[in-house]
């Protein structure tokens, strides 16, 4: 079970995200805030996994004080405007939910949260990829060797601390940065689209101007990363009539 709190101005955009924490497994609300001060003053005494935070709020807005909170803590912004979900992204937001919250797309997120909470418990601290060859590295996990060829990796993301690899069949998590790990990928293969996402363009099946798609999955492309994407992996790509 993972411990919330509810940060947002509106009184009734409190409720109803009580309502779906209520009407949700494996999530308990320990407090509900209206200002980011008073949320502030609680986490001073009392810890907390997740934070739902609205980004538009008086005083200090969700997206700095996201900056302010616990590496330990996951966020997943509220907001009522689709154009601050990306930036979002920029403070390691693990999700984003749109206004009107629906009831799936809630637990989903949740359930995102969830399993990341209880993939961190292990100590990932000595995990990292050991070589590189043409087409594949190893990584230290979970005692042993995981050989991930370039072309089974769906994408990258960075998670706090760690990065998280989501490959065809697993997920395989190791404490690097994700600069590292960046930096030692094949460029004409993998390109980074946010802060926190490394995409494999082999795997892309539909983009458009905000999100990337592969498979389930959907990647948010982040502001300062969207021109060098397009320009290199797409506009070069596009069929001339």
């Amino acid at each position: 079970m993972i411990k919330s709190i509810i940060v947002d101005d509106e009184p009734l955009a409190r409720e109803a995200i009580q309502l779906l924490i209520n009407q949700t497994e494996h999530i308990q609300l320990s407090g509900s805030f209206n200002s980011s001060d008073s949320a502030s003053e609680f986490l001073k005494n009392n810890s907390v996994d997740l934070i739902f935070l609205d980004i538009q709020m008086p005083g200090i807005n969700g997206i700095d004080f996201a900056r302010t909170i616990s590496k330990e803590t996951f966020v997943i912004f509220t907001t009522a405007f689709s154009e601050f979900a990306i930036n979002s992204y920029e403070v390691d937001a693990i999700d984003y939910l749109i206004k009107p919250i629906k009831i799936e797309r809630f637990r989903k997120a949740v359930e995102k949260a969830y399993n990341y909470f209880n993939l961190l418990k292990g100590d990932y601290s000595d995990h990292n990829i050991e070589s590189i060859t043409a087409d594949y590295f190893f990584v230290k996990a979970d005692r042993k060797m995981f050989k991930v060829q370039f072309n089974n990796i769906l994408f990258i993301e960075g998670l706090k601390d760690y990065v998280v690899m989501h490959t065809e069949n697993q997920k395989i998590i190791t404490g690097m940065n994700i600069k590292t790990i960046y930096d030692q990928l094949p460029k004409d293969i993998f390109v980074r689209v946010s802060k926190s996402y490394i995409i494999n363009t082999k795997h892309i099946e539909s983009v458009d101007n905000n999100t990337v798609y592969i498979g389930k999955h959907e990647i948010p492309i982040g502001n300062i990363y969207r021109d060098f994407f397009f320009n290199e992996f797409v506009i070069k790509r596009i069929i001339s009539k």
